[in-house]
Formats: C-alpha cells, structure tokens, sequence
C-alpha cells in the first residue's frame, strides 16, 4: 500500500490547518496510524523549475507513500477538494475518495452563506460521483456562536439527510440529526421565522402530488442569487432522497423565460433532481462527462505559489488573501484579530452612487516582520501586466484604513506577481515575480527582499 499516495486537488490555496484535517479524517476513516507534525507545503522542484506539483511534509504513515498537492479549477459548481487515493497523478476518469468543501464562515457572520451558499455543490457532484464522500470543513477564523440560528439548524440538518459530514464545528447531536421524512421537513421550515417584510420568504408546501418552494432567484439580471441557489437545491435534493417522486415546483423566483440558460448551475441541478419553475419551461442541460481540469492558466498559480514560499521558506506569512476564484480571507490585525474588510470606504455615497467608494483589495497582503515591511500584491497573467501595474494606484484606501492603522511603523510596497508566458526577464519595475508557463521562477528589479530569501531558500533547499 506505500506505493500509494494521497493526491490532493484543489481550486483554493492550501492551508495547513485545513490540510491537516484532511489527512487526519483520512487516516481515522481507514483506521491507518500516522504522526502529524508540523504541516509544510513545499513546491518540487525539478532542475530548479516549479513542477506545478506541491508535497506536504510532516505527516507520516506506514500505509500511504506521499501527499501532494496539485491546483484544479472545476467546470461551474466545483467543491473546494477532491481527495484520491492512488499511486499516479488523477485523470478525469478516476474516482475520487472525498469531496470537501471548506468554509471560514460561522452563521455567526452570515446566516446564508454559512450554510447555504456553498451546498448546491454537495447536489452537484453527485452526478459525477454518486459514492463519494461529502464533507463540509468549517475552518473556522472567528469565535462559533453559542446558539445556533434556526436557518443554520435546518440547512445543516438537510446537509445530513444528503449524507453530508460536518468537521470543524461542535454540533448538538440532540438537535442536529437528519431529516427522516418529507413532512419533517415541511414542519421545521413552517415553524421557522418568517424573512422580514419586503423578502421573499422560502416557503414550502404540499398539495397532492405536488411540493411548492418559493424563493427568488433573480439576481444582477440573471439567474445567479447563490445563496437561495444553494437552498433550494438542498431543500429539493433532500426531498428527493427521502423518497418523493412527485413535483417540485419552484415559485415567486423573479425570473423571466430568458435567464434560464441551460448551462447554468442550477438549471443543470434542476435537471438532474427534477426540479420546475412556475410559469417557465425548463431546457435540457447538456451533458458532460468532465467535472475538473488542471489549472494551467489562472493568475493564481502564481500568488498561491508566493504565498506558500514565504510562508514555508521564511519568517514572512499573509495577514490577507483573496487569490482569484479563491475564498476571500480576514485581515489579520497586530494583535492577532481575524477582521471582514469593509467593501466600501464610504457605503452611503457608494449607494448614492459615487463608485470610486468602494475598496480595491489585493489578491495578497504579505508581512516581514524582521524588514517591517507589508507587501500589498496584485495577481494577472503575464498578457495583463500592464493592467495590474495600473491597479497597484488604487490601493490607498485598505493601507489608510487597515495597513496604516494596525502596522504603523510598517513600510508598505506595492508589487506584482505574475503567472505565464514564456520570458524569463522582467523589465518592468513594479512587477516583483513572475512564474512562467515553463515553471521558471524569475524575480523583477526591484522585488521585495522577501521574495529573494524566499525563492534563495526554496533553491537551495532543491539542490
């Protein structure tokens, strides 16, 4: 069995903590003995170039040969890991032991998207691979809240009806226990507070062969409001999967019959558990056959790949992260604070319609500590620097209401990182590092001292 290695696939930046759950769920779930450690995700290196491949170090078992890492971006509603279990490198065609999705989110911040937002791709998947195991990972940033709201109890018990396992949170095995019946279902939501006035309210109902839900899905002129999205497919896949075999018909949705595209999530959910709009017809999805691919494209290859050097190769460690198509992480205050960055500088204008409030963020605030330097960084791809160079200038806002504030003996720089192509110099000044398409690692004329001992170390530690 030590021929076999555990093959990590994910669309997100790897966290350690997060990594270690993984590996740990793994070993219990099989019963294999294993030591963790310190958990380290180190870039291979072959012939001092990236190999797009990450290995974690400091988990040990006799019954498993290596972890690695490798980044994926999935076709429309992909979970955030797929977990194998085999000797080589995944293809489309095998089949994965887990599939995990991982959220910061407690309902403490948010009711929805605690729970909801993120479960239409537990229904999802199945398509692809029924037999998999599903699991939400609460990684959780900020204090869990002591009593859990209503919505929070019903989603999470319709994710265990759908045979979903949730770590990283304490539960009341009391109060969350599946759902056993349609008309459980039925009664928990009616006893439920009503949305306050104006809302819609997700309300459902049966009559005769037939359950009603409403709930709108009309959102920035289309069908795209994630949240209702995500709660209505578990509520009808959980109907589903205790044994209903008439409709679903899905009311007061705010759509008309030309949002209903059928390459959209959830119309391909609807498909796929039977689910009808009132007063629309539904298209049939096409199918396809392939749920993931490996990232060869995305400017995140290289700001994931940064970040994991500095964090592994030297002092320095990310106090912000929003890596494209990654979840977006807190600021990290001085005194070790987990804080949501405002969107706005100035709600009430933005709202009145000045635009220039809201806050250009980076994809990446790193800090060295022993340079007492922050390094405010913005991801493109090679083709789109000169883009990224422009929006380094929007960054005064975050440092005058956060950098500035919580680090104000700090230096702050701005830089860019960059992934692809194939040149192997940079000539422009604001650029720090760039990771080509070939795996070349350069650094700009100016990169932030950190990068240099960062990449140094990652070198040397391949020779």
């Amino acid at each position: 069995m030590k021929n076999k290695h555990l093959w990590i696939l994910t669309e997100e930046r790897p966290k350690r903590e997060v990594i270690a759950n993984i590996l740990m769920t793994f070993a219990k779930d099989h019963k294999f003995a294993c030591f963790i450690d310190t958990i380290r995700i180190l870039p291979i290196l072959e012939n001092g170039k990236f190999s797009f491949l990450y290995e974690v170090v400091g988990f040990r078992s006799n019954k498993i040969g290596k972890v690695f890492i490798k980044s994926v971006s999935g076709f429309s509603s992909f979970v955030d890991f797929l977990i194998f279990f085999q000797e080589k490198q995944p293809t489309q065609t095998d089949i994965p032991l887990y599939a995990i999705e991982e959220t910061k989110t407690d309902d403490k911040e948010s009711r929805n998207t605690g729970v909801y937002q993120r479960a239409s791709k537990f229904v999802f998947i199945d398509y692809y691979y029924p037999e998999v195991k599903k699991i939400m990972l609460y990684n959780l940033q900020v204090e869990q809240k002591e009593a859990p709201t209503a919505t929070y109890i019903f989603g999470t018990k319709l994710l265990l009806t759908l045979g979903v396992k949730i770590l990283g949170k304490k539960l009341d095995e009391k109060i969350f226990i599946p759902f056993n019946s349609v008309d459980e279902i039925l009664y928990f939501k009616k006893k439920m507070r009503r949305a306050p006035k104006g809302n819609i309210p997700i309300l459902i109902r049966k009559v005769d062969n037939k359950i009603t839900i409403s709930g709108r899905l009309y959102k920035s002129d289309g069908l795209s409001h994630d949240p209702n999205i995500g709660a209505l497919s578990l509520i009808g896949a959980a109907i589903r999967k205790l044994g209903w075999n008439g409709e679903i018909v899905i009311t007061r949705h705010g759509l008309k019959q030309a949002h209903i595209q059928p390459n959209n999530k959830f119309i391909k959910i609807a498909n796929r558990i039977g689910l009808k709009f009132d007063r629309l017809s539904i298209p049939a999805s096409p199918k396809s056959d392939t749920y993931w691919k490996y990232e060869t494209e995305g400017e995140k290859l290289g700001t994931i790949f940064i970040h994991l050097v500095v964090e592994n190769f030297t002092e320095g460690y990310s106090i912000f992260e929003n890596h494209a198509g990654c979840e977006k992480g807190y600021f990290i205050t001085s005194d070790g604070k987990h804080i949501p960055l405002e969107k706005y500088s100035d709600r009430i204008a933005y709202k009145a319609g000045d635009k220039n409030k809201i806050i250009s963020i980076p994809d990446l605030i790193l800090i060295d500590f022993g340079r007492s330097e922050v390094i405010d960084i913005e991801g493109k791809k090679y083709q789109f620097r000169q883009n990224g160079i422009e929006e380094l200038k929007g960054f005064g806002d975050i440092e005058k209401m956060y950098i500035k504030k919580y680090y104000p003996k700090f230096k702050i720089t701005r830089t860019v990182v960059l992934y692809g192509g194939t040149e192997t110099k940079i000539i422009e000044i604001e650029v720090g590092f760039l990771l080509n398409e070939n795996g070349d690692l350069i650094l700009g004329i100016k990169a932030p001292k950190l990068f240099r001992e960062a990449i140094k170390n990652l070198l040397d530690f391949w020779k």
